[in-house]
């Protein structure tokens, strides 16, 4: 196999995921990206159009013959995810992702691979300029800005796609068809604190929880992962209540800094605090830190085996939150919900509603809290976003619902499914497993907006999305590929 990303099987794609991980493209960030697809879009002599919010569509004339055949429209979008691990030196802003083949993989060094959507964007646009992929004609829709909040689909202008036939090519499982997924929404919860000195005779330590695989807060929230912001909330209560469960006659403390996650949808990998207490009390406050470490690797086991929990003497920079700020802002970090809420009952082994604590950060006047939460059912959204908003309020905090977007309802009788699922079977000798995801797809938002959309997602095997271990398994990209050439074929039959 070559050792240059540009080289893979199949070139076409490859080419152009290898051109996407050299220009910086984080949500927002995504102006160098929009303009290699409106490059492409004048070297090949495409229709293109680029509507207010930034979203660009390019029209493909169909292969000879196929021109009657309705418009299929292949969507993936611009942005990706910008995680690094503590130690990796980049600046996404104007850095390439230091991408490289490792055996059957395709990795980055430190940092998220931006396979998510890369894949996606790239199939597209091989797609759309190979000679050896027969279609009728093809709209494809990048969107910008989805990571964080689905902005591109929301702000999408109802006259850009004209098709009513859309593969999203933004899934990450080979031979599963995803025919609806969950809505989301984020919930901001902001707690007024008030700071000052540290009483004389104080100590201050530094407490780390770190070394968590962290992943997509919908894909993997099920799978029993350490959620760095709970597990540092859990140590200092452990080490503050002098071992015991409770808070009464445990020893005074004061937060000076408490931060952790960086993103709404991944889960929280690292987080640090500094916390002020009484000097002759440092001592039994790090062991038991260190009694807590123990208990939360045996506690996460082989689902996360590389937490690690510290206490260590340090200055703090700044002057701490009073003792009654600091005790809300840790109760209040116990009581949010994170996790699996329930279950579908409609399709096996999917998750149906969660909530993932995502991000905290301490001002000098206020922390704020970030919760994303996810549901294919509304009604159970809402109710997990009032509980969040009941446990803000209870310690004090203002509460602002933010960022919600609808889910997909799978349309079992969908013409495009039926179509997909025979091709896969042909093409593999396999079924295709036809689920719906947790997670935010782009289709839901989408459909409202192009009314009568008959939509499915599909996607080579992409694992570790949204954390610097995401790989794409490129064997896989070369089949998924040859799917996608022969799913539109049969289209434009």
């Amino acid at each position: 196999m070559s050792h240059r990303i540009d080289d893979l099987d199949p070139v076409p794609l490859f080419k152009h995921f290898a051109a996407l991980t050299r220009i910086p493209r984080g949500s927002g960030n995504e102006g160098g990206a929009r303009d290699y697809v409106r490059a492409y879009a004048r070297n090949h002599g495409f229709d293109c159009r680029l509507d207010g919010a930034g979203n660009v569509v390019i029209a493909v004339p169909a292969s000879p013959g196929r021109e009657g055949a309705p418009i299929v429209v292949l969507q993936g979008h611009l942005d990706m995810v910008c995680e690094k691990a503590p130690d990796a030196a980049i600046d996404f802003a104007k850095d390439a992702i230091p991408a490289y083949v490792d055996g059957d993989h395709v990795r980055a060094r430190g940092t998220t691979l931006g396979a998510d959507n890369g894949i996606g964007v790239a199939a597209a646009l091989a797609a759309g300029e190979d000679r050896s992929c027969v279609h009728g004609p093809l709209e494809i829709l990048c969107t910008i800005d989805e990571e964080t909040g689905l902005t591109g689909a929301f702000n999408l202008s109802g006259d850009m796609v004209r098709g009513r036939v859309m593969l999203n090519l933004d899934s990450e499982d080979e031979g599963t068809i995803f025919v609806g997924c969950a809505g989301g929404g984020d919930t901001a919860v902001t707690l007024p604190v008030k700071r000052g000195p540290a009483p004389a005779g104080w100590a201050s330590v530094e407490v780390k929880a770190g070394g968590l695989r962290g992943g997509h807060s919908g894909l993997d929230i099920a799978k029993g992962r350490g959620n760095a912001i709970r597990l540092l909330a859990r140590a200092i209560r452990a080490a503050v209540a002098d071992g015991g469960a409770g808070g009464a006659g445990g020893t005074a403390f004061r937060l000076a800094c408490l931060a952790g996650g960086s993103k709404r949808n991944a889960i929280p990998r690292d987080a640090v605090a500094c916390v002020c207490l009484p000097a002759d009390r440092a001592g039994g406050f790090v062991a038991r830190v260190d009694a807590f470490a123990a208990l939360a690797r045996a506690e996460l086991g082989a689902n996360d085996p590389d937490v690690a929990i510290t206490a260590t003497q340090a200055a703090c920079a700044q002057a701490p939150i009073d003792e009654d700020g600091s005790g809300r802002l840790i109760r209040l970090l116990l009581a949010l919900p994170h996790g699996p809420i329930a279950m579908s009952t409609d399709i096996p082994g999917l998750v149906e509603t969660s909530t993932n604590l995502a991000v905290v950060e301490a001002k000098a006047a206020e922390v704020t809290v970030l919760c994303n939460s996810r549901s294919s059912v509304a009604s159970a959204m809402e109710a997990v976003r009032l509980q969040i908003r009941a446990g803000g309020e209870l310690a004090g905090a203002d509460v602002a619902l933010t960022g919600q977007y609808p889910g997909w309802r799978p349309d079992m009788t969908s013409r495009l499914l039926a179509v997909a699922r025979d091709v896969w079977l042909r093409t593999s000798g396999r079924e295709a497993i036809v689920t719906a995801i947790h997670a935010g797809l782009e289709c839901g938002v989408i459909g409202e907006r192009a009314r009568g959309m008959d939509m499915i997602s599909i996607g080579p095997d992409i694992r570790g999305a949204h954390s610097p271990d995401e790989n794409v398994s490129v064997p896989s990209v070369g089949r998924f590929y040859d799917y996608l050439k022969t799913l539109l074929a049969e289209l434009s039959a």
